[in-house]
C-alpha cells in the first residue's frame, strides 16, 4: 500500500512540475520585450508533509490474575505508519496513509498468541507548528487475529478539539472516539494543557497524559502514560477455562502503563526516543461473552523512531 502512495505521489509531483515548468518556458518564449512581472512571495508552509513512524514496545512476563491455569504471558508490540499531508488552506489539512501493528504474545495458555491490524487514515486537520489543534480522523481497515474476513472489518474514529482558557497559558481538550467492535461504542477523551514555562508543560490529556520538560532544542525528558484500547477478531480461543472457549470472537485488548521517556532530535528531521516503566494492567477483555482475564503488572521496554518531512 505504501508503494501505492508513493508513486500516486511522484506522479502528481512530476505533473505539476511538468506543468509549471511548461508554463514559465512557454512565458519565456512569448514575452518578447514585455516588463517582467515580479510576483509576491509565497508564504512558507511550517509543516511536514510526509511523516513516518516505528513504534515497538516489549512488556516483560507477568502472572494472570486468579487463573493459574492460564500461566504467564509477555507481549510484544510493533507499529509502523506512513501519513501525507495535503494543504486544502490556511492551516487546514488533509491527511492520509496507512499503518500495520501488531502484538505478539508468548506463554499464554490459549489465549490468542497474536492480534494485528492494517488500516488507513483518513483525516481532516487544523495544524500549528506540525502539531494538530483539532481534527477528524477515520481509520477504516482488518482487525483480526489469522483470518482477514468481511466480519474482521472496522472503522474506528476520533474527534478533537482545543481552544484556550487563558491565552498563551492554558489549554482544553475535548474529545470523542468509537468504534464498532469498541466497548462502549462510543468513549470521551480530552483533558487541559498547560504551559508552565517555555521548558515545562503539562499534556494533560487522555488516553496519552504526560508531564514535558525540554532540556535544549535536542533533548526531551517526559513522564507519560498510556492508555491502549484496540478491538479484535479472533479465531479460535481453547483456553482450560471452560468460561473461555470461543469461536469468531471480539476480544477487546487494553494496556495500561506509564513510565519515563527520554528523545533526541538533533538529527534532522528525526526523533527517536526510549522508554521503560510499568504496564500496570494487560486485558483480554471478550465483552460479548463477558469474560476478561488480566495480568498483573510488569515492567516494560519501549523504542520508537519518527521522521518527519
Amino acid at each position: 500500500m505504501n508503494k501505492i502512495h508513493l508513486r500516486r505521489n511522484l506522479l502528481v509531483s512530476l505533473v505539476w512540475g511538468l506543468s509549471i515548468f511548461a508554463i514559465f518556458a512557454g512565458a519565456g518564449v512569448f514575452a518578447g520585450t514585455e516588463p517582467e512581472i515580479q510576483q509576491p512571495a509565497q508564504p512558507q508552509d511550517e509543516n511536514s508533509h510526509d511523516i513516518f513512524s516505528y513504534d515497538s514496545v516489549y512488556t516483560f512476563r507477568s502472572d494472570f490474575k486468579n487463573e493459574p491455569r492460564l500461566g504467564e504471558g509477555d507481549s510484544y508490540y510493533n507499529d509502523f505508519s506512513y501519513d501525507h499531508r495535503f494543504l486544502i488552506t490556511g492551516k487546514w489539512y488533509f491527511r492520509t496513509g496507512f499503518e500495520y501493528e501488531r502484538y505478539d504474545f508468548g506463554g499464554s495458555n490459549g489465549l490468542p498468541d497474536h492480534l494485528q491490524a492494517l488500516y488507513g487514515h483518513l483525516a481532516i486537520e487544523y495544524v500549528v507548528k506540525d502539531h494538530a489543534g483539532a481534527g477528524l480522523e477515520l481509520d477504516p481497515g482488518v482487525y483480526f487475529q489469522n483470518r482477514i474476513t468481511g466480519d474482521a472489518f472496522d472503522i474506528p474514529w476520533k474527534l478533537f478539539v482545543s481552544f484556550p482558557l487563558k491565552k498563551d497559558k492554558i489549554f482544553g481538550v475535548i474529545g470523542v472516539g468509537g468504534a464498532l467492535y469498541q466497548d462502549p461504542i462510543i468513549a470521551p477523551g480530552g483533558g487541559l494543557i498547560w504551559l508552565f514555562s517555555d521548558k515545562l508543560r503539562l499534556e494533560g490529556v487522555f488516553p496519552k497524559p504526560a508531564l514535558v520538560y525540554n532540556l535544549n532544542d535536542d533533548w526531551q525528558i517526559r513522564l507519560a502514560g498510556n492508555l491502549v484500547y484496540e478491538s479484535f477478531r479472533t479465531d479460535d480461543v481453547f483456553t482450560p477455562l471452560h468460561k473461555l472457549r470461543l469461536h469468531n470472537a471480539v476480544v477487546q485488548y487494553n494496556e495500561d502503563r506509564a513510565g519515563l521517556q527520554v528523545s533526541y532530535s538533533g538529527i534532522k528531521h528525526v526523533k527517536i526516543t526510549a522508554a521503560a516503566g510499568c504496564t500496570f494492567r494487560r486485558d483480554f477483555d471478550f465483552f460479548r461473552a463477558h469474560v476478561s482475564e488480566k495480568t498483573d503488572p510488569a515492567p516494560y521496554l519501549q523504542l520508537s523512531a519518527e521522521a518527519k518531512f
